[in-house]
C-alpha cells in the first residue's frame, strides 16, 4: 500500500489527498464538492486515505489556513521557542503528522533545536501546482517568472527540511526538487511486514525518532551540530531496535 499515492500521481483526473485531522478533510471534501459539481465541473475525483487509528482529533486552529489545506501545504504547529539553536522543519502528512509533532518535542527538549511542522495534504497537488508554473514561465520567458506554492510557503523557513509519510519515499520526493535548501525524505519503502504498527514504522524509520535522529543527521552535515550528535541520539532512541520502539496508543495492532 506504500505506493498508492504515487500511483494516484500518474493519473490527471485524481486529486490526491493524505489528510493528517478530520478538520483538514472537511475543508477538503468541500473544495472537491465544488470543483466535481460546481460552475466548471471538473473531470475530476478525489482520493482520500484516511486512517483507521484511534486518536484523538485536535480542534481546528481558529488561524487555520484553508487554502494552504487545499492548496497542499500549511504550518501547523509553529517550532517552541529554544533561543538561538539551530532550526529546522518537518514535512509530514495523514500519520506522519503524529510522528513529526512528537520529534518536534524531542528536537526540542532533548537537542535545542526548533523545527516547525507543516501538512501536507497532498504531495500531488503541490507537484502539479509547480510543473503549472514552470509551464507557464516557459510560455511566457519575458514575464515576471511565477513561483511554486510550496516555495512560496517555505521561503521564511531556515534550516534543513525532512519530510516524512506512510508512504514509499517517491511520494514525498515529488516535490523535492522545488523544496528551497537542504531535504531528506523518510517512507516506507520495501515489502510490507505482519507486526505491530510502532515496531513497523521503528523498521521503516519513519517514526518519531528516527525523524529526529534525521533532522539531526541534517543539521550535522550543514555544521550547525557536532557531527557527534547524529550518533549519539541515534543510540539514545535506538532507531535500530524494534523492540525498543515506543507502544503508543495507536491500535489496531494483532
Amino acid at each position: 500500500d506504500g505506493h498508492s499515492h504515487l500511483l494516484a500521481a500518474t493519473n490527471p483526473a485524481v486529486a490526491a489527498y493524505d489528510p493528517a485531522f478530520a478538520f483538514e478533510i472537511a475543508h477538503i471534501v468541500e473544495h472537491g464538492l465544488h470543483r466535481m459539481y460546481g460552475e466548471k465541473q471538473e473531470n475530476i475525483f478525489y482520493y482520500l486515505t484516511v486512517y483507521n487509528e484511534p486518536l484523538v482529533q485536535p480542534a481546528e486552529p481558529a488561524d487555520v489556513d484553508v487554502e494552504g489545506v487545499v492548496r497542499g501545504i500549511y504550518r501547523y504547529a509553529e517550532a517552541p521557542v529554544t533561543g538561538e539553536g539551530p532550526r529546522a522543519s518537518i514535512l509530514a502528512s495523514g500519520m506522519g503528522m503524529q510522528w513529526a509533532l512528537k520529534a518536534q518535542q524531542l528536537l526540542a527538549q532533548d537537542w535545542g533545536v526548533a523545527a516547525d511542522v507543516w501538512s501536507v495534504t497532498s504531495w500531488t497537488e503541490l507537484r502539479r501546482d509547480a510543473i503549472q508554473v514552470e509551464e507557464h514561465n516557459l510560455l511566457h520567458p519575458g514575464s515576471e517568472p511565477r513561483v511554486p506554492y510550496i516555495r512560496q510557503k517555505l521561503a521564511g523557513s531556515t534550516g534543513p527540511v525532512v519530510a516524512v509519510s506512510d508512504w514509499m519515499r517517491a511520494v514525498p520526493d515529488l516535490i523535492s526538487r522545488w523544496v528551497p535548501g537542504d531535504y531528506t525524505s523518510l517512507g516506507t519503502d520495501g515489502f510490507g511486514l505482519s507486526d505491530t504498527r510502532h515496531a513497523l514504522r521503528r523498521h521503516f524509520h519513519v517514526d518519531a525518532e528516527s525523524v529526529t535522529v534525521a533532522t539531526l543527521r541534517q543539521l550535522a552535515l550543514r555544521g550547525e551540530v557536532p557531527p557527534s550528535v547524529p550518533a549519539e541520539a541515534a543510540k539514545k532512541y535506538a532507531i535500530d531496535d524494534v523492540a525498543a520502539a515506543p507502544v503508543g496508543e495507536t491500535g489496531g495492532d494483532t
